[in-house]
């Protein structure tokens, strides 16, 4: 069953243009970040992964996904980011040739904690359990 198109994102995915120019902003504000362009306290007492930016179908909305290093103090990072947002833009307007320069909010990257997730339920007991007997039937059929 296909999925449902909605006005945010269409219903096979993101286009082929809409990943490239996200990977390219992506690049930027990472590149800003590294070389310490966006003059903010809290920013410069952070080391911060852009994991992921996301452009809206029309591209006039890039949603950049960010997690300081160690998990730590997400919420000011991201509140200072959004507060520069403006200089960001205008630096990615610089860098990334589009007829319009997005605008760029930033969002906590949940990726990482959902990963996390999934490595605890895929050590509990009960799913190491069921792993151990479809190995053992595996050796089975093997022999």
């Amino acid at each position: 069953m296909p999925r449902k198109k909605t006005k945010s994102m269409p219903a096979t995915g993101p286009s082929q243009r809409m990943l490239r120019v996200g990977e390219m902003i992506r690049h930027s504000i990472a590149e800003m970040l590294i070389r310490g362009e966006i003059h903010d306290d809290v920013l410069a007492s952070h080391v911060i992964t852009i994991s992921e930016v996301r452009m809206s179908p029309d591209m006039k909305l890039a949603t950049a996904y960010v997690m300081p290093l160690g998990g730590k103090d997400v919420g000011p990072v991201v509140d200072a980011l959004n507060k520069q947002k403006r200089f960001i833009r205008g630096e990615i307007a610089q860098a990334v040739n589009l007829k319009y320069a997005p605008d760029v909010r930033f969002r906590e990257d949940e990726s990482f904690e959902e990963a996390t997730r999934i490595d605890r339920l895929l050590d509990s007991p009960k799913v190491r359990q069921d792993t151990r007997k479809q190995d053992a039937e595996k050796d089975d059929e093997i022999e």
